[in-house]
């Protein structure tokens, strides 16, 4: 066994991995079957824990073929700034007085559309929302997303079909939703800074193509919903108590989340201001509502899974990438992504020596597009199966539920990023 050289063994282990992600469900339902073991089963049925779990199990493995100080030089070389950037904004952009602010200003915006307010709602949720990431960054979009269309949709009496072509288009739309800036979808930032492409290159070659997708997705979804939407909020207490927050209180959260994307890139910095927002929360703790601590812990151990995994796949994913011509690295950029994260299979295109322009944008186009088809395929994407996941039958995504949901969607955002 330990003969066997470490990036197959890597490769062995992302395979485990992902059929674990497809198998999280069934590990859900034997804890109902098996309640002896039900802690054991409903651990490997989270879909967050999946890639930490099996990262662990790699880096272990590693020190046991290679030796410990190997092992432990290969884990502290990775960059751990985007699971913990993820981590951060999560935890800030879901605090009540960030997310009362948004969904105010959503309600009042459906309640002047010519729409039924329900159906406008969830409309908004769908589209306004994730384009909003292009200026707050992909993570924090989807989680006051997930957090607004949770009461509304996610809910046990919508049919799952419907929940999973919601979760769908939410994922695909927030994937493609961050491509109107140089700076918000991590498969864009991977490559920007190499190939030269700042934000109003972005604009022109992707975003108004990508906005034009998230509208049409969003319309099906909410035409399809319209049956089965209800108010975004059950109730008016917890407006009522954000009309209460005072100013100055929302003011204070809405900079630190600011400077946490501002300095997306720079982990002393925003997590700095993470602190000075835990010790603020704690000083005006009557304007709080309890942080999703545990949530977004969760998340930030599943990228940095997947960030250890990924590091090891380099060898088999980058001579795919490079073989390919134009029109089938498009294709093949959709379907891979589904099996690896789309910043990590842009990055690999960047390494890739005299890559044509049209090349280029196809790789980015497809990574984006195919964002919403599994868990894996976009950073934020864990964010919503950790908000979204009691909505659903056993509290667990299927892995093969969101893939049919979100193939809709990723053919829309497909065609337009191609034909227009």
């Amino acid at each position: 066994m330990f003969n066997i050289p470490v990036e197959s063994m890597a490769a062995a282990i992302f395979g485990l991995a992902l059929a674990h992600t497809f198998a999280a469900k069934q590990f859900e339902r034997l804890s109902h079957r098996f309640p002896r073991h039900a802690g054991l089963f409903h651990l490997l049925g989270e879909v967050e824990v999946v890639f930490g779990f099996w990262a662990i199990v790699l880096i272990a493995l590693m020190a046991l073929a290679s030796g410990g100080e190997a092992a432990l030089q290969y884990a502290e070389s990775r960059n751990y700034t985007e699971p913990l950037f993820v981590f951060v904004v999560m935890v800030i952009a879901a605090s009540k007085p960030v997310l009362a602010t948004v969904m105010s200003t959503v309600n009042t915006l459906a309640r002047w559309a010519p729409l039924p307010t329900p159906l406008a709602t969830a409309w908004l949720g769908l589209a306004a929302v994730p384009l909003l990431g292009s200026l707050i960054t992909e993570p924090a979009a989807m989680t006051i997303a997930a957090l607004m269309l949770a009461p509304q949709i996610f809910r046990r009496h919508v049919p799952e079909g419907l929940k999973y072509l919601a979760l769908g288009v939410l994922f695909v739309n927030v994937s493609i939703g961050g491509t109107l800036t140089a700076y918000a979808a991590p498969p864009v930032l991977m490559v920007a800074a190499t190939w030269g492409w700042d934000s109003a290159f972005m604009f022109s070659h992707f975003g108004w193509k990508a906005a034009i997708a998230v509208l049409v997705n969003a319309s099906v979804a909410a035409f399809f919903l319209r049956q089965h939407l209800r108010p975004a909020l059950p109730g008016n207490d917890e407006l009522d108590a954000a009309a209460r927050v005072p100013l100055p209180v929302v003011a204070v959260h809405l900079l630190l989340l600011a400077g946490v994307v501002l300095f997306a890139h720079h982990p002393v910095i925003f997590l700095g201001l993470f602190l000075m927002f835990l010790g603020f929360t704690q000083a005006y703790a009557q304007h709080q509502s309890p942080l999703i601590l545990k949530e977004a812990l969760l998340v930030g151990f599943f990228l940095a899974g997947l960030v250890v995994l990924g590091g090891m796949q380099q060898w088999w994913l980058q001579p795919i990438v490079s073989n390919l011509e134009p029109l089938a690295l498009f294709l093949g950029a959709i379907g891979l992504t589904a099996i690896t994260d789309n910043a990590a299979l842009t990055y690999l295109g960047s390494l890739i020596v005299g890559i044509s322009d049209e090349s280029k944008y196809l790789l980015v186009a497809g990574a984006v597009a195919g964002g919403g088809l599994t868990v894996i395929a976009n950073a934020p994407n864990p964010a919503g199966v950790a908000l979204l996941k009691r909505g659903f039958a056993d509290e667990t995504v299927s892995a093969l539920g969101l893939l049919l949901g979100a193939l809709g969607p990723t053919a829309v955002a497909a065609l337009a990023l191609l034909l227009l």
